[in-house]
């Protein structure tokens, strides 16, 4: 008869009747084991008034199984490392099933399909596109769709939008990208004084000063950020409209950049010639200069209709020149607002642009030196000021009292019938005809009051200083209307003497060396011959 088997021999080679458990260091279960782990353990907190309790025994649980299976403080260390990433792991597959399950929910509470949904958030401007996306994964996924990234405003009070998130935002549009806006904002300031008849002009929402003083920050104080957490846009945030084969800048039609320090006339020249389509170029604050931007301009963007560009160094640039401005007039024919402000222009050079842009409506010479008034003789009835609408020539400095007669003198006699706002402010007073240094504040012999008896449509601001204050046009007119008007003969609108407006011309250069003539001698072929709330960025 064979012996019995010893009885504690055969329990201890016995295999465990729980068929999940696994050994210690055993790296990944069966998936079977897996699935009976996890609804073991989810079992433990099938209700809320046993989650204490299953937390304690997880606790008691997981003591004993340190001191029974682990034998050195290696192991020990080895086994609470393995419950954390286990733990961890768990945590994310709950997360994500939970966003499953919302996206699942909403894209069956949700009551617009998916085209639809699109659709809307193509309207949202940019910061509430972002705070859709962070919603949810339903919108999160609508809201990638390029149409939705059309007209990219990116344009802060504070920098905290830097080169990788305006080029995450490019490559989303791609071809679909219509509107571009970038920079340094401070929030809209109306000039003082402007006209505020709806549709009667442009709004003056950018000063010289905002685009010096920007919002008071330092940008040395604003680096905290390191590396591609930096806020700040350098020149190579205008590089995705060039990369991929200019397919981004192709369809391009709107270009705002805004007091960008670090923008030169290399990126921006180059991110013009990927733009063939544009329509609205404006540039403020920006450290580039005139005459190569608007070689760039004319040679890329012949579709061209809305120029503004605002000078950084008021006064200082002094880059151009009268075959830049024959070239622009040449090649962008369809301007018809034009803004150059802040800088050195010449009555002859600026004539060439006034008189070459047939269907021009906005003019805007604001802040500019040198700007006598004489480059609008004999335009009121011919091409190029027949249209004008708007003709603003605030805080010119050399503007001359002389020459603001002369164009109400024009507009009594029945030219520039189109014009409906002209703003002649300047807070120094405007020049006297000998020098310019010699400052007028009232004036006997501009017809303020018979222009607005005769077109009383129009908005006229006259506003000059007098002992630290500004008077307005009622003051002006109080101070002047028992004065005879007497404009001397030359001053008629219907004159056209080539040598008055060259010998005018010329004597306001006399007063200001250096400011370049350098070819003047151009001018008598070209201006008589007949012929523009916070949101968090960086989470994306």
């Amino acid at each position: 008869m064979d012996a019995l088997p010893d009885t504690q021999t055969s329990m201890a080679k016995r295999p465990c009747p729980c068929p999940y458990q696994i050994p210690l260091l055993q790296s990944t279960p069966p998936p079977h084991h897996m699935d009976l782990l996890l609804e073991s353990f989810l079992a433990l907190s099938d209700s809320p008034s046993s989650s204490s309790s299953s937390s304690f025994s997880i606790d008691l649980s997981f003591d004993r199984l340190l001191e029974s299976r682990a034998s050195s403080d290696a192991d020990q260390k080895l086994l609470i490392d393995r419950a954390l990433q286990l733990g961890s792991d768990l945590l994310e597959a709950a997360k994500r099933s939970a966003r499953k399950h919302a996206s699942k929910h909403n894209s069956l509470a949700w009551a617009l399909p998916p085209d639809l949904t699109i659709k809307v958030f193509s309207m949202l401007d940019t910061q509430s596109l972002c705070y859709a996306a962070a919603t949810c994964s339903l919108f999160n996924k609508c809201a990638r769709d390029p149409s939705c990234y059309a007209d990219i405003d990116l344009t802060t009070v504070v920098p905290k939008v830097n080169n990788a998130v305006v080029s995450t935002m490019i490559h989303r549009a791609a071809k679909s990208l219509r509107s571009l806006k970038l920079g340094i904002v401070p929030g809209p300031t109306v000039t003082p004084g402007s006209c505020q008849t709806p549709g009667s002009c442009q709004p003056l929402v950018y000063t010289i000063k905002n685009s010096v003083d920007v919002s008071n920050f330092s940008w040395n104080d604003k680096r905290s950020r390191q590396g591609r957490e930096s806020s700040i846009l350098t020149r190579s945030c205008l590089s995705p409209l060039v990369g991929d084969n200019a397919a981004a800048g192709t369809l391009l039609r709107v270009l705002h950049l805004y007091n960008i320090e670090r923008m030169d006339n290399t990126s921006l020249c180059g991110a013009l010639s990927a733009c063939p389509s544009l329509l609205d170029l404006e540039i403020v604050g920006l450290h580039v200069e005139l005459r190569q931007t608007l070689m760039s301009v004319s040679a890329n963007c012949h579709l061209m209709e809305r120029l503004f560009f605002e000078s950084s160094k008021i006064g200082r640039d002094d880059s151009l020149k009268s075959a830049t401005c024959i070239d622009l007039v040449s090649n962008c024919p369809h301007v018809s607002s034009l803004a150059l402000r802040g800088f050195k222009l010449h009555d002859y050079k600026v004539r060439i642009l006034v008189k070459g842009f047939w269907k021009l409506r906005y003019v805007d010479f604001s802040t500019s030196y040198s700007i006598t008034g004489a480059f609008l003789w004999n335009l009121g009835s011919s091409v190029g000021g027949n249209l004008l609408e708007v003709l603003i020539l605030r805080d010119c400095m050399h503007l001359k009292e002389v020459e603001v007669a002369r164009i109400l003198t024009a507009v009594l006699a029945g030219d520039f019938k189109s014009l409906r706002h002209l703003d002649i402010s300047n807070k120094e007073g405007l020049a006297s005809e000998g020098d310019w240094y010699e400052r007028c504040y009232k004036s006997s012999v501009i017809p303020i009051k018979q222009v607005l008896a005769e077109r009383p449509d129009m908005c006229f601001l006259a506003e000059f200083p007098t002992e630290g204050s500004y008077i307005g046009t009622d003051q002006m007119l109080d101070s002047g209307q028992d004065s005879e008007i007497s404009l001397p003969s030359q001053f008629s609108s219907h004159t056209s003497d080539a040598s008055i407006f060259m010998s005018s011309a010329e004597s306001s250069y006399n007063s200001d060396q250096g400011s370049g003539n350098e070819d003047g001698r151009e001018a008598g072929y070209v201006i008589y011959e007949e012929s523009s709330d916070e949101v968090d960025f960086l989470m994306l």
